[in-house]
């Protein structure tokens, strides 16, 4: 196996990796607004169960989830609910939307009261006082953590194989079979890349948001 032909594979692989961060990422931002806004509720049993439910996708392991959506469906009810790649998406977008989800609630809660009361006080609206005030302020705030999160997607992608879809990583460990460990361990320059390029981005990004530091 010559170098390009593993190349090829492997990029071929990076093509999965990158869906699955895409897709993710896509659906879990604004689902994890939406469980926040649910975990802040002033209606308490949404509130308790929101939380609840959070709680338990943060304290099981990804991999776990994976494996839950994509079988546990199927014996239910006697036939496959989800394709692997569906199943992975659905189990991915729910956690990273309760990570998300934490991050939002803390950045929101972050922002000091008076800030609410100052704009109720100059005839802005609630909605008015949360898009024009601290919407930005939150922004800048979560940058950091979310980073962190979206970085961490990058690499949780390689659990999609748990199910046999061929990312990044399977599509390496598939040159197991032929004697080539090689491969596994040049897949990592393909992650130091990814992430790399991610952490240009958020430092930029972060540096954009410098005039709301306080």
């Amino acid at each position: 196996m010559g170098f390009f032909e593993v190349t090829k594979s492997l990029f071929t692989g990076l093509e999965y990796t990158c869906l699955i961060f895409a897709l993710t990422l896509l659906l879990a931002l604004p689902l994890g607004l939406v469980i926040a806004f649910g975990s802040m509720s002033k209606f308490k049993p949404l509130s308790f169960l929101v939380k609840v439910f959070v709680w338990i996708i943060r304290g099981v392991p990804l991999m776990l989830q994976v494996i839950i959506i994509y079988y546990v469906p199927g014996f239910l009810l006697g036939t496959p609910v989800f394709t692997r790649f569906s199943a992975v998406i659905v189990a991915f977008v729910i956690n990273y939307a309760c990570y998300f989800s934490e991050i939002y609630r803390g950045g929101i809660e972050s922002i000091p009261r008076g800030q609410y009361e100052a704009g109720q006080v100059l005839g802005m609206t609630k909605s008015q006082v949360f898009f024009k005030v601290v919407l930005m302020q939150v922004v800048k705030r979560i940058i950091p953590p979310m980073s962190n999160e979206i970085i961490t997607l990058v690499k949780d992608t390689a659990l999609a194989r748990v199910i046999m879809i061929v990312e990044l990583i399977q599509a390496a460990q598939n040159y197991a079979a032929y004697g080539l460990m090689w491969p596994l361990f040049y897949s990592g320059a393909f992650y130091l890349a990814f992430c790399g390029i991610l952490t240009i981005l958020f430092g930029r990004i972060e540096k954009k948001f410098d005039y709301y530091h306080n």
